[in-house]
């Protein structure tokens, strides 16, 4: 089987993504659900139509595809913690270089990877580099 493109694992991480915050969020799943789309709003990251329950976040983390903003927003969230999470698989790592790029303008990958907290560096190096090429490759079209 082909290697999954570099867009294809990032969408597919989504999920696992929004799965990392449910996981080790403090709060139960309707507060990190009301968290996560207030959040969104006010760092103006996306603008969910309306704010999701903890069923609809625990759905996303499973076999449902989540919204990007969710995605966006879990990413945002995730790398203010003091807990210094890490994604958990080459998958994961993707989306969070995905949603890095989407969430903030940079001209390099260089430039990304020095805007991240210093414990990401070493896991999200070769995934922004991937994440910044496809993004450029993806502007062209």
């Amino acid at each position: 089987m082909p290697e999954a493109t570099f867009y294809a694992k990032a969408m597919r991480g989504a999920s696992r993504l929004v799965g990392h915050w449910l996981l080790i969020g403090e709060a139960s799943p309707d507060r990190l659900a009301m968290i996560l789309a207030d959040t969104a709003r006010l760092a103006k990251l996306g603008e969910p139509e309306d704010t999701p329950d903890g069923a609809t976040l625990t759905a996303w983390s499973g076999d449902a595809q989540p919204p990007l903003w969710a995605a966006r927003t879990a990413l945002f969230l995730l790398v203010q913690m003091p807990r210094r999470p890490l994604p958990r698989d080459e998958i994961e790592a993707c989306t969070w270089a995905y949603c890095w790029l989407r969430n903030r303008d940079f001209d390099s990958p260089d430039s990304a990877l020095a805007a991240l907290p210093g414990h990401l560096h070493e896991p999200l190096r070769e995934p922004l580099e991937q994440a910044f090429v496809d993004q450029n490759s993806r502007r062209l079209v």
